[in-house]
């Protein structure tokens, strides 16, 4: 579709709009860090917005469309987890740089019935017929490729859904898909970070194949690309194919994805392009209910599931920093981010190490220990970091998207689903409208390693739901996605709002960091000092207290995740989203 084809399809004023998006990057008044939001008469200088509030339910989505579609689900008598599921087949279709269902999915819930929070691990596993040493022979550097056949799992996504509504649906499942499919066929405008990341991943998939590793970009194109380029902010943009997918699965239920007429195309695709997952694959998968665990943080339970996730991780960071008088230190202060990011780097250690697949390697229960959080915390120096940093020993005693919703009986969703990095694979099976996730560039190839690449084994995953009780009662669904950066972001979260007293969207507002280097569960390793990225409202004095500790700072680079969260409040909701994203949070 041609640029004059785009703008055809809009009204007029809103075909202005969309001309003026391609010379907004060249606008000098855009990229200006030494001006600051406009003034707020209420709530925290740094917010953006306040919350939304209301009684009967709420939701916040990465994507105003998803946002209406779980609020529409809940007003229609829809349960929280009805409403989950028509969000997350919206934000599939608009939001395809995040999600989709090639990828997986976690979630936690609260059951209002049980007073119990409920986990379930909707990640797939690696094809069978792929064997560790075709994939080592693939492998570039000692590690899996980003992009291509070798990196892809079975996606796990529809059968989560299926999974939750099973349980917990109230709705008949067919409606679930009725808004995604109606934006599919008749078009939708991209937003702003859809539009900037559809170009990365259209540079990224239409590079030659002998760099990309993709077997084959002409499906890429056809779907986001036709006329050669990716669509830009405002534009329409349409997706029949994916519309027809989601019929199939609306009539058939959740399992005609992993059985049906769309399994014997996936099949038939990958037997096309000399790819490895089959039928017989994704006929074996099925999501897990699993069990989440748990830290205290000075009164507060903080919940993430078990590996395969790296939801550990931020119990682990927690934990730590426990041992400290963070409220003392001061909010954004050097002490406080200092001493965060070396419970940061302790905890990503026992990551790499110990984070697998449950059913190949058992982590240790003692690393969400408060024994064991307290011999780690005993490493950290408020004077300067840590200059030989491993996993522990047992304690001398012994680019995702992420949303929540929430109903009028009290079920609140915490839910992330992703494609991994970017779009996923580069792979769109023919005819499908979607992309498959290459969540398998996760796994080791170091022999003895607990995440070793296996067939039919589940990788080492990024994405983590977060969750939160006071005591018997629910407080807190919420996410940070984005790699590396969710545990790291969750812990933020949680001490903003329990260490130094934020509101809501405040907490999420809030300026951040992230840390990167050290040990990866693929077995790479990076610099263990690494680098320490801030935003650019961290203030300026901090910055240069943390340099002068000896942290490398880096630059901002957007890589600092997406918030979403709802909290309960007694006869109430209060909602909020992400500044950083398109997205929107709503309650009624």
């Amino acid at each position: 579709m041609r640029r004059r084809t785009f703008l055809a399809a809009l009204p007029a004023a809103a075909a202005a709009t969309a001309a003026m998006a391609d010379t907004r990057s060249e606008n000098p008044n855009r990229n200006r860090p030494d001006v600051r939001p406009g003034d707020r008469i209420d709530g925290a200088t740094f917010a953006s917005r306040s919350a939304a509030w209301g009684m009967h339910g709420a939701a916040a989505t990465a994507h105003p469309l998803a946002t209406l579609a779980a609020i529409d689900t809940l007003r229609a008598g829809g349960s929280a987890v009805d409403a989950a599921i028509a969000a997350n087949a919206v934000l599939g279709l608009v939001e395809p740089i995040a999600c989709g269902i090639g990828g997986d999915c976690f979630v936690m819930l609260w059951d209002p019935k049980t007073r119990k929070v409920v986990g379930l691990n909707g990640s797939g596993r690696s094809p069978r017929d792929l064997s560790l040493e075709t994939v080592r022979s693939r492998a570039k550097n000692g590690l899996i490729p980003s992009f291509g056949a070798i990196s892809v799992s079975v996606p796990g996504a529809v059968d989560a859904w299926w999974s939750l509504h099973q349980r917990y649906g109230r709705a008949p499942w067919a409606r679930l898909f009725e808004p995604a499919i109606r934006y599919a066929e008749e078009g939708h405008p991209v937003t702003q970070n859809v539009a900037y990341y559809l170009e990365r991943s259209f540079r990224s998939f239409t590079r030659p194949r002998d760099v990309s590793g993709i077997e084959e970009a002409e499906n890429f194109r056809s779907v986001w690309a036709p006329e050669g380029r990716a669509p830009r902010e405002g534009e329409i943009f349409k997706n029949p194919a994916l519309a027809r997918t989601y019929r199939e699965i609306a009539t058939g239920g959740g399992r005609a994805f992993y059985e049906g007429a769309i399994a014997e195309q996936m099949d038939r695709y990958f037997r096309r392009i000399g790819g490895w997952m089959s039928r017989a694959d994704l006929a074996a998968h099925r999501s897990e209910w699993v069990q989440p665990l748990s830290v205290n943080y000075r009164g507060v339970d903080v919940w993430g599931l078990p590996p395969n996730s790296q939801g550990v991780a931020t119990l682990q960071l927690l934990a730590i920093l426990a041992n400290f008088d963070v409220k003392a230190m001061g909010f954004q202060s050097a002490a406080s981010i200092h001493h965060a990011v070396e419970a940061k780097r302790l905890a990503y250690e026992d990551r790499a190490k110990h984070y697998a697949d449950p059913a190949f390697y058992r982590m240790p229960e003692w690393l969400i220990s408060k024994e064991y959080a307290a011999q780690r915390a005993k490493l950290i120096r408020p004077d300067r970091l840590i200059s030989d940093i491993r996993p522990g020993q047992a304690p001398s005693r012994g680019d995702t998207t992420y949303f929540c919703t929430a109903d009028a009986d009290g079920m609140m969703v915490s839910i992330i689903q992703s494609n991994y990095r970017g779009m996923g694979s580069g792979l769109a099976p023919d005819g499908l409208g979607f992309m498959f996730q290459n969540r398998g560039e996760l796994f080791a190839l170091t022999d003895g390693h607990a995440n070793v690449y296996a067939p039919g084994k589940r990788p080492f995953q990024t994405i983590i739901p977060g969750f939160a009780t006071r005591g018997p009662e629910p407080w807190l669904a919420f996410g940070v996605m984005g790699g590396d950066m969710q545990p790291q972001g969750q812990a933020q979260i949680i001490s903003n709002m329990v260490d130094h007293g934020l509101a809501l969207q405040e907490a999420g507002d809030s300026p951040r960091w992230h840390h990167e280097g050290g040990m990866e569960p693929t077995g790479q390793q990076l610099d263990p000092r690494g680098l320490l990225r801030v935003e650019t409202g961290v203030p300026e004095k901090t910055k240069a207290q943390l340099a002068a500790l000896g942290w490398k700072l880096g630059p901002t680079d957007g890589g600092f995740g997406g918030y979403q969260a709802v909290e309960r409040w007694p006869g109430r909701y209060a909602a909020a989203t992400e500044m950083r994203k398109d997205g929107v949070a709503l309650a009624y």
